[in-house]
């Protein structure tokens, strides 16, 4: 049986559920797919499934520094309206990319006000410890395309 190791590909099925059991997102008979050790997936996420094999079951509690980051409050700005051109509706919920020093960023609108908009640069799962109920069902090692390119290809991934 082959354990969860660097340079596999590991295929597993989940819930997500935050601190009050909410259930924020599942795999839902399509599971995930991700190559072992190339930061594919959350570092607490990826820590817990090492050395694991095919069938097991297990609960994951992912503390939010080893997830999606702890929450930023410097994140949230308040922008002006003119910057969302084109955007009729502006609603809080929606999400647009923005252009940093950093690359692309994903923002969350926050709060709309007549001349400004408040928008929020962190995670929507920032600052809050995850648990991940998991159950892996295939461990295969990696193909050498797989490892060139640093994530799955085939049925259950990424497709160039």
């Amino acid at each position: 049986m082959t354990a969860i190791a660097n340079d596999h590909v590991v295929k597993f099925n989940y819930t997500l559920t935050n601190g009050e059991g909410q259930i924020l997102d599942k795999s839902d008979g399509q599971p995930l797919a991700y190559l072992h050790g190339a930061s594919n997936i959350i570092p607490g996420l990826e820590n817990a499934l090492t050395g694991k094999t095919a069938g097991e079951k297990l609960t994951v509690n992912v503390p939010a520094a080893e997830g999606y980051g702890e929450y930023h409050a410097e994140l949230v700005q308040e922008v002006p309206r003119q910057m969302f051109q084109g955007v009729d509706n502006i609603q809080p919920g929606m999400q647009f990319q923005a252009q940093t020093e950093d690359g692309v960023q994903i923002v969350t609108v926050k709060d709309v006000q007549d001349e400004n908009v408040i928008i929020d640069g962190n995670h929507p799962l920032a600052g809050q410890d995850l648990n991940f109920d998991v159950e892996i069902v295939e461990v295969r090692p990696a193909t050498q395309e797989e490892l060139d390119h640093g994530h799955v290809h085939g049925a259950d991934g990424h497709h160039h």
